[in-house]
């Protein structure tokens, strides 16, 4: 009897826990309902919890531990220039923990438990920062000014030319040679949202953009099992922006030697085809093509079929329109692994996602669990505007990525983890 009973006030007041601390993913209305008193349950939680116990008859010894929720930090190395990096550890009530540093607003690390409860790493990433310096592909960082890519360097924007690093090519990628991925950021933790909010100003001319660009990326981990990612960001002068998270996905595990047993779909009735350099050429209809992802398929089932898409790309290397009737969060792709049980969801408010999956890795890369990261044992799924568009603004059918003065960027991009 005293098992039972101390069972059934486990589960109530983990019921009261998650009524009070989960943040939704509309996100303002119910992260407004924290109190910032220290604690995680709120009164009427704690009032809950107390009647239980007494309508079950413990006395007021009884206690029922509750799982932490914390956020803490830890050194990570420091710059050329002296200055420190950290690490920060965002750990919800279910055990869950994410990872970030604030070079380059980087996930290290996300802890999900599988179908039995066990949990594994399912980001790939580097042990130190100097792996990060040398060596990453764009590992779980904040990606800008402009994350993928704009034609040739090159854009005009109010009559103005302006001329970026072609990094990738003939093309410009990620923001240029040092991007936001390469920059230390500042970092405020909310202990009682479980988070960390980096802020970092780009000043005009960064990297070849104008603008003085002040920007703060939250990243937030709820009891709900979800990663939310907010961007905000204000200029002084009109710009350009497309930011993104470029975490690469393995949900067997990081170090597990493949991705394409994962299944993928995507909710998405067009993509946006390019030509060989992965520039746009047109917005295509998925249907009749290995871009349809309507429905779930196994990704490694068409990667190398023979479509000149798949051939430009080396594989999936893409961006779909995300299917929707209005503004706001919507459910974007479910990526789903079968060995683990493993499941994510993307939410978001941008009009794409762009996913790659991992053609440029080869095994040369060592990951944090010492194991090679080979040939496509990573998938991206990174929310954003399109590729090039700064080169098709007010074109139809492709949104706008001109930020002005007086107006605010936001973005949003929710990952929900379960198993199942």
């Amino acid at each position: 009897m005293k098992t039972s009973t101390q069972a059934l006030v486990l589960t109530a007041c983990i019921s009261a826990l998650a009524a009070s601390c989960t943040i939704s993913e509309i996100g303002e209305k119910t992260k407004s309902g924290f109190k910032k008193t220290g604690s995680y349950i709120s009164e009427k939680s704690k009032k809950a919890y107390g009647s239980t116990k007494k309508a079950l008859g413990l006395n007021k010894n009884s206690s029922v531990e509750l799982p932490p929720m914390s956020v803490s930090k830890q050194s990570f190395g420091e710059m050329s220039d002296g200055k420190k990096v950290s690490l920060y550890t965002l750990a919800n009530a279910n055990g869950m923990k994410v990872k970030v540093s604030d070079y380059g607003g980087t996930v290290v690390s996300i802890l999900a438990p599988d179908r039995n409860g066990d949990f594994g790493d399912v980001a790939l990433g580097f042990k130190t920062l100097a792996e990060y310096q040398e060596k990453s592909p764009y590992f779980g960082c904040i990606t800008g000014r402009y994350a993928n890519r704009i034609a040739d360097g090159n854009f005009t924007l109010e009559g103005k030319k302006y001329s970026l690093a072609t990094n990738n090519g003939k093309n410009h990628l990620h923001g240029g040679v040092k991007g936001f991925d390469k920059r230390l950021w500042a970092a405020e933790v909310d202990e009682d949202d479980i988070a960390v909010t980096f802020t970092r100003t780009s000043p005009d001319g960064e990297e070849g953009y104008p603008g003085a660009l002040v920007c703060k990326v939250t990243y937030t981990l709820t009891n709900d099992n979800e990663l939310r990612i907010d961007y905000k960001a204000t200029t002084d002068k009109p710009t350009v922006l497309n930011l993104t998270n470029h975490t690469y996905f393995n949900l067997a595990g990081e170090g597990s030697p493949t991705i394409l047993e994962h299944e993928l779909s995507i909710m998405s009735d067009h993509f946006v085809a390019t030509d060989d350099t992965n520039i746009p050429t047109a917005i295509t209809p998925v249907v009749g093509t290995p871009m349809d992802f309507r429905t779930f398929h196994r990704i490694g089932a068409r990667v190398d079929g023979d479509h000149n898409q798949l051939k430009f790309g080396k594989g999936y290397d893409h961006t779909w329109v995300i299917r929707r009737d209005d503004d706001g969060l919507v459910h974007a792709v479910t990526l789903k692994d079968s060995s683990s049980g493993r499941i994510m969801e993307i939410h978001t408010d941008q009009p794409g996602i762009q996913f790659y999956t991992g053609n440029y890795l080869d095994g040369t890369l060592i990951g944090k669990s010492g194991k090679p990261y080979a040939h496509r044992s990573g998938l991206c799924l990174e929310t954003q505007v399109f590729p090039d568009s700064p080169n098709h603004q007010g074109e139809e059918g492709w949104q706008s990525c001109v930020l002005n003065p007086g107006e605010t960027y936001k973005h949003v991009i929710v990952h929900k983890f379960r198993a199942e």
